[in-house]
């Protein structure tokens, strides 16, 4: 690719580019006033803001009053993950916390849960939850006590979604509250609050289109909820203190309308650049390997390993070449690492070196065939190239 041509942004599941909505939405409320005052400007303001939420609440099918704002989805995590929550109204202290571990680092770590508190989950080949030890996790708690299930609904860097009937069934009759990251999933698939079973559900803005800086922790019930983390003032309703950033929460607004207009077609198309693009991959590249593949998966989202191919080489080869992808979760992706999520399937017996990662193609409602062939090309160029290095070497 010479620099005269345009770079090809293949990176959506670290942040999806700025809607133009959600930029105009932004740019029109920069002088919003505080929307607590009770004057004129202060209730445009509040109006904005209830307006976003009542968008988000559409794309949700959930309550609006339920919808809490927050600077984005780590903070929303850190909420929910508490040991003192309120259910149906009364303080409940909750004794034990299961992630899963190809969890997103924000639920992995814990939260506001002591270590030796938190249970870590393993997964399948396919980075599915072990249903078994969910189940003996949740037998295991004392009677009387209340634990907290917390999971990513689609894995940021394969794609793979958790089952949630499976999950629901595990543990049937137990006293589990259920949190659920569904940060990848909302605007790329359809997500529908009381249809996860979710007692908490955690969003994040620019995940698919508004801008970075806002998130929300949205309640199935009112009364059931996590004690809050930022305490102070009575903004949101006395769940989440400080001044809502009118701004972002108006952009979060316009890409939640945006992504309801678009569904009828989206996952659709998703889907078919997916197949096309492992189409493409397993004809140019038949050693090349698909994280989840067995697996059920966003439709946008492709984690590619090639034996003797570190993902961060070909993460910097293709940068060069004018290609955005990512070699991992962008909150780990900044810092040379093993991905934890690879390490764990590789453990359950995915047949993939572990210390060589894997890297992670995401698109968008924008990315055309045409872009994903070239990303193909390239990949496939780079491989032949060390091929070739490696046979001169070994001639050598």
């Amino acid at each position: 690719m010479t620099a005269s041509q345009r770079r090809l942004y293949l990176d959506y599941n670290a942040t999806a580019p700025l809607l133009e909505e959600a930029r105009r939405a932004f740019v029109s409320a920069l002088d919003a006033a505080n929307p607590s005052s009770v004057h004129s400007e202060g209730r445009h303001a509040r109006a904005l803001v209830e307006g976003a939420r009542r968008s988000l609440a559409r794309l949700l099918s959930c309550d609006p009053a339920n919808v809490v704002f927050t600077s984005g989805a780590s903070e929303a995590a850190m909420t929910a993950l508490a040991p003192r929550w309120l259910i149906d109204g009364r303080e409940t202290p909750i004794q034990k916390l299961a992630v899963i571990d190809t969890d997103h680092p924000c639920l992995r770590e814990g939260g506001r849960f002591a270590a030796d508190h938190v249970t870590r989950l393993p997964v399948d080949a396919n980075g599915i939850v072990d249903c078994e030890a969910l189940a003996a996790w949740a037998a295991g708690l004392c009677e009387g006590n209340v634990g907290l299930l917390a999971l990513t609904l689609a894995n940021s860097e394969t794609g793979v979604l958790q089952p949630l009937e499976r999950i629901h069934a595990a543990i049937a009759g137990r006293p589990v509250r259920l949190v659920i990251d569904a940060v990848q999933a909302v605007g790329r698939i359809p997500v529908d609050l009381a249809g996860t079973g979710a007692d908490v559900l955690l969003v994040s803005g620019h995940k698919f289109g508004a801008a970075k800086g806002v998130g929300a922790l949205v309640l199935r019930h009112p009364t059931t909820r996590p004690f809050p983390l930022v305490r102070g003032g009575g903004q949101e309703t006395g769940r989440r203190a400080g001044t809502e950033p009118v701004p972002a929460i108006a952009s979060f607004g316009a890409a939640a309308d945006v992504a309801c207009e678009r569904f009828e077609t989206m996952p659709g198309r998703m889907r078919d650049l997916r197949r096309h693009l492992e189409a493409a991959i397993g004809n140019m590249l038949p050693g090349a390997v698909v994280l989840g593949a067995e697996a059920e998966r966003l439709p946008n989202t492709v984690a590619i390993a090639f034996p003797g191919l570190r993902s961060e080489t070909a993460q910097m080869a293709l940068d060069l070449a004018g290609i955005a992808i990512s070699a991992g979760s962008a909150c780990s992706s900044g810092k040379v690492g093993r991905s934890h999520v690879v390490a764990a399937m590789v453990q359950a017996g995915l047949a993939i070196a572990a210390d060589e990662g894997a890297i992670r193609v995401s698109f968008g409602y924008e990315t055309s065939a045409e872009d994903l062939d070239l990303f193909v090309r390239e990949y496939a160029g780079l491989i032949n190239r060390i091929a070739h290095a490696q046979r001169q070497d070994h001639a050598a």
